[in-house]
């Protein structure tokens, strides 16, 4: 952790010092911010690491009514920015109420489950357990569609483990299948990314994916050096959030980027063994919850900056610009 996110940190600086300065006449604008962010973060990780995990079962469901109200409110009164309503601000602080989601529904969820976790068997439970969360997904969905799928994931993936059946776990992914389905057709500009990921040249919209690509094809095996980015200098729109690691690619190279990834597959085995080794159920369930989050955020943003999967605005964990999201 430490590791990923000093080098987040350098990366940051070097991706959005162009930006700074443009924007706001300051090259270190979004380093002072993360740094601020991963500082409290960083507090907040050695008071938590020392508290039982206990303690937290009986916040569960105060937590996923908070995270429902507090989605609720993005959509009345959140801030706007670059098109997305996703943020809700308290004087001069602004947060992202889906990231909070994210951690209320993993506890929610291993509460729920290690409560009645020998119904657990019963495919009619296993729905009733993804049917709780659906409001939060729903909610977080209306403004941040990727987002929503990481917590329809998160719970597909807690109630695998948790399941002693396979047969019935497969009825269930064919269901979330169908859903999902329903949802990406109710809005057109969503079944547009798909056209869009298929054949990014013939639209406007698919040139953040082509630079991307520019940059990742640019980079070599060693890359051009930390700095040397061409397409960060406003090729790649926001470079400093979601396509940071097209920069990456761009300045480090084959070998940067699969250093990046060797750290990440490192500190999601760490959380396997750590799930493995849990006392209970509860503290497994939490542990593969954490590693479930932290790997599809991994997975579906580099496949979206390679253009394997259609667009969608998922973060970097500990490189990619956000103070909720590194805290």
């Amino acid at each position: 952790v430490f590791l990923l996110v000093i080098i987040g940190l350098i990366i940051l600086y070097s991706t959005s010092a162009y930006n700074g300065q443009v924007k706001f006449h300051d090259r270190f604008y979004y380093l002072k911010k993360q740094a601020f962010a991963t500082a409290l973060g960083l507090a907040l990780m050695f008071f938590m690491a020392n508290i039982d995990y206990h303690i937290w079962q009986k916040f569960a469901v105060p937590a996923y009514i908070t995270a429902l109200l507090l989605s609720v409110a993005v959509l009345i009164v959140g801030d706007e920015y670059n098109g997305s309503k996703r943020w809700l601000s308290f004087g001069p602080l602004s947060f992202q109420p889906s990231e909070f989601a994210k951690i209320a529904v993993i506890l929610f969820l291993a509460c729920v489950i290690t409560k009645n976790v020998r119904k657990m068997k019963k495919m009619r439970y296993l729905l009733f357990v993804m049917l709780l969360i659906l409001p939060i997904v729903g909610l977080v969905g209306a403004s941040n569609l990727s987002t929503a799928i990481i917590i329809l994931g998160i719970g597909a993936v807690l109630v695998f483990v948790a399941s002693p059946k396979y047969a019935q776990f497969v009825w269930l992914c064919v269901s979330g299948a169908g859903f999902m389905g329903i949802f990406l057709a109710l809005e057109s500009y969503r079944l547009e990314r798909l056209a869009i990921w298929r054949n990014p040249e013939a639209y406007e919209k698919g040139f953040q994916t082509i630079q991307g690509l520019y940059a990742i094809g640019s980079g070599g095996i060693f890359g051009k050096g930390l700095g040397s980015s061409l397409q960060k200098l406003g090729f790649v729109p926001e470079a400093q959030n979601d396509m940071i690691f097209s920069i990456i690619c761009e300045e480090t190279g084959l070998a940067g980027s699969w250093f990046l990834i060797f750290l990440f597959a490192l500190l999601i085995w760490r959380l396997m063994v750590i799930a493995t080794h849990a006392r209970d159920l509860c503290g497994e369930l939490l542990a593969v919850g954490i590693m479930g989050h932290i790997a599809m955020q991994v997975i579906l943003n580099i496949a979206v900056v390679t253009n394997t999967i259609p667009n969608t605005g998922i973060t970097l964990p500990f490189v990619s610009y956000g103070g909720t999201s590194v805290l």
